[in-house]
């Protein structure tokens, strides 16, 4: 090899640098590819279904590349000393292949490829695939070997060599996906949407149903004039139907049903029509997470149900379409919009009705206040003051301060609330 001309030696040094940048970037772009995308693309992509056959066996792909890597580098290393010494002398040129090798590999075929396959894996495995495929069939019994000692080695150091991880994702790394999913990629609101069908394993009936205090009902023990306003103006579909106390309840009545009475003229519609046109009642055990209720809602054919705790009292009221809206935002009228309960001031404070939920405060202020204690500002209010207020007064919570400024004889009616860290607040 001495009598061999110099540019072919530095001729084949450069094609042996090329060949190990090549497995370098290889080695980085197939390890750096998307499972989940991998196996998208699989479907229309030749490229792409040869990367994810060499991926279900990552040790002999990693013993191709390495084999390969190796081999190109043990002779580019032997090339560039035969070189270097013809060129400086034995003494000088061993140590200038070195200094000088080591520089080029590392800039030219191990930093610079791997950077640009770890960017773009899929430019750099897809194209690869084609070359490794072959290169894995021709040199199989080496590889085989190789692997095999590995994975002895690996078994003596205790450990599994067959052991496959699982490429499944967990509730909350699907919800940082999604989370990082650029707008480009999903929308906005379809991100929304998917995080709000991510949080129902993580919210609870009570925590979205109307609180019997606001349930809207046909008590029977009311005169019939009353009743009959009450289904001629009520906003609803359905109504609960109940004798003195919503526990004493008979079932919901369905609007287009009582249209039926009505058209009976004047005298059809009575308390005993009333209840024979009521369909039974359907009870909800309040801590029922929401999407096991909203499949309790399909398996069971019904729309409302009344929440009860674990005494058999009614708690509240719940819905199909607040299940919906916790996915998809609201887009039915409430009677008191989130925006009314919750005021926002020009001091940077916000003005809350004691009914307002937890949730609803969380959503409209972008706070971060805890869900697993009391659902309401007035249960919260009352949680902390571990009384109930006989005048004006106020409490702090994390970086949150509460200042109530309405009671009413059984409630904590409007509360005036800051964040402490927030640029403006109010005086103290």
């Amino acid at each position: 090899m001495n009598d061999t001309p110099l540019w072919l030696l530095s001729s084949l040094l450069v094609c042996l640098l090329i060949a190990s940048a090549f497995f370098s970037s290889a080695e980085t772009g197939m390890m750096s590819l998307n499972r989940y995308r991998l196996k998208h693309l699989a479907k229309k992509h030749s490229g792409a279904r040869r990367a994810r056959r060499l991926l279900k066996r990552p040790d002999r792909l990693i013993g191709i590349i390495l084999i390969g890597n190796n081999a190109v580098n043990i002779l580019a290393s032997i090339t560039a000393s035969i070189i270097c010494v013809r060129l400086f002398g034995p003494e000088i040129g061993i140590f200038v292949a070195t200094v000088a090798l080591t520089l080029i590999i590392l800039i030219f075929s191990e930093v610079t490829p791997k950077t640009i396959a770890a960017l773009h894996p899929e430019r750099v495995a897809f194209p690869a695939s084609h070359i490794l495929k072959p290169l894995l069939q021709l040199f199989y019994p080496l590889v085989w070997i190789v692997n095999h000692v590995s994975n002895a080695l690996v078994r003596v150091l205790g450990f599994n060599p067959h052991r496959k991880t699982s490429d499944s994702l967990s509730s909350e790394e699907l919800r940082t996906v999604v989370d990082e999913s650029a707008d480009e990629d999903i929308p906005y609101r379809d991100q929304n949407m998917l995080l709000g069908i991510l949080d129902l394993e993580r919210v609870t009936v009570n925590h979205i149903m109307v609180p019997r205090s606001e349930i809207i009902g046909l008590n029977l023990e009311e005169d019939l004039d009353h009743l009959t306003e009450q289904i001629v103006n009520t906003e609803h579909t359905r109504l609960p139907v109940y004798t003195g106390s919503i526990n004493q309840v008979h079932g919901f009545l369905h609007m287009r049903r009582v249209n039926r009475l009505l058209r009976g003229g004047k005298g059809s519609l009575t308390k005993e029509a009333i209840k024979r046109f009521t369909q039974d009642s359907y009870f909800i055990p309040a801590e029922t997470p929401l999407n096991v209720q909203l499949i309790n809602f399909q398996k069971n054919r019904r729309r409302i149900g009344l929440v009860v705790d674990e005494y058999g009292e009614v708690e509240g009221l719940a819905t199909l379409d607040d299940i919906l809206e916790e996915i998809v935002g609201e887009y039915t009228t409430n009677q008191l919009q989130p925006e009314d309960e919750i005021s926002a001031q020009s001091d940077g404070s916000y003005i809350i009705d004691g009914s307002a939920t937890i949730r609803e405060i969380n959503k409209v202020t972008n706070w971060e206040l805890s869900i697993d204690g009391p659902k309401t500002l007035n249960g919260l209010a009352l949680e902390q003051l571990e009384r109930f207020p006989d005048g004006m007064a106020g409490f702090a919570l994390d970086s949150y301060k509460f200042e109530i400024v309405a009671l009413s004889e059984k409630m904590v009616s409007k509360v005036k609330a800051w964040r402490a860290s927030s640029p403006r607040q109010p005086d103290e």
